[in-house]
């Protein structure tokens, strides 16, 4: 079988790999899907992601759809449509009984974070343990299912912000994630969702996803005290400052997008004499089965995947996603 490994900075080869045997407790995949994440192309690009450094090749993506191939147990038939949820808990933490994603000492599908690092789905056959795998229904395509993870990440971000029924968001960085927390804060219910962005290709995707307002960097104004809850999503340490100022009294903010492990500069001054709340948003925990069904519902969630590219042409797909004003969600097909 193939696998994609990446070696180091801007080193991914398409390699020749073992056909993996399953064992007690796992099942093996065919995998049809696997999305890019701004994850993977850090460590495409930079070797690294934030503090994560790759050690030892790395098979990147969390991110996937596709097949049963074998289950031992016989539970699940050969070609039962799946995705899968990529994180494995550490142990239980007395207070996160509610919040196991949030538990140190698991992983992650993708990562080089565990030492070995755990490998992820970019790969013709996977091996996953059972409780991980989540069986699509029917009518979901695959390469629409591949969209489950990042979706969850959205959802579990807008449930942060607690009901924003009736509420004015504005969502700052259409990004793939952004885009999906346009849809997820629309399918909440959100009377008016803005969506920022400093290049006019993406808000035309968010647009298209809902948005009710679409504000292009450098060119228009974002009224200071606009907006309920504001969702940064581009990781920019300017546009948190931007969320401060975009927040009303009392309002919140939602940290999506990952900050650098750095010190970065951001004006707080406004946060206290408006009472803000601030939180952070880290993964998720249940939400996928939310994201399948909302997936499985309609076919608007579509439009975020601008381009499948074959795994084998994987630095044109890396390249491609690394363009905001070329791409949204990249697949690559395995």
């Amino acid at each position: 079988m193939k696998s994609l490994a990446i070696h180091g900075k801007e080193d991914i080869r398409w390699e020749d790999r073992e056909v993996p045997t399953p064992g007690e407790g796992e099942v093996r995949l065919r995998v049809n899907y696997v999305g890019i994440c701004g994850s993977d192309l850090h460590y495409y690009f930079h070797g690294a992601n934030g503090e994560y450094t790759i050690r030892e090749p790395l098979t990147p993506g969390h991110e996937l759809s596709g097949v049963v191939d074998l289950d031992p147990s016989g539970r699940l038939a050969p070609g039962t449509p799946v995705t899968v949820h990529p994180a494995r808990y550490g142990p239980e933490v007395p207070g996160l009984e509610n919040r196991p994603h949030l538990r140190s000492g698991g992983d992650y599908l993708g990562s080089a974070a565990a030492d070995p690092h755990r490998q992820g789905g970019a790969s013709e056959l996977l091996l996953v343990e059972d409780h991980m795998i989540r069986v699509l229904p029917a009518s979901l395509p695959l390469e629409r299912a591949a969209l489950a993870e990042p979706l969850a990440v959205a959802i579990h971000a807008v449930s942060l912000a607690g009901d924003i029924t009736g509420m004015r968001v504005l969502v700052i960085g259409a990004g793939p994630i952004g885009l999906l927390v346009v849809a997820a804060a629309v399918n909440a219910g959100a009377s008016v969702v803005g969506a920022s962005d400093v290049r006019a290709e993406p808000l035309d995707r968010a647009q298209a996803l809902g948005a009710t307002e679409v504000s292009l960097v450098g060119r228009d104004t974002i009224e200071n005290e606009s907006y309920d809850v504001v969702f940064e999503c581009s990781g920019v340490g300017v546009a948190l400052s931007s969320a401060v100022r975009a927040a009303r009294r009392a309002g919140t903010i939602v940290q999506v997008g990952m900050l650098p492990n750095a010190d970065i500069g951001v004006n707080l001054a406004p946060m206290l004499a408006k009472e803000l709340t601030i939180r952070g948003a880290f993964r998720f925990s249940t939400e996928i089965d939310d994201a399948i069904a909302l997936l499985a519902e309609s076919d608007a969630l579509d439009s975020v995947i601008s381009h499948v590219i074959p795994a084998s042409d994987a630095v044109e797909a890396l390249q491609l996603a690394r363009d905001s004003s070329a791409s949204a969600k990249v697949l690559l097909s395995l």
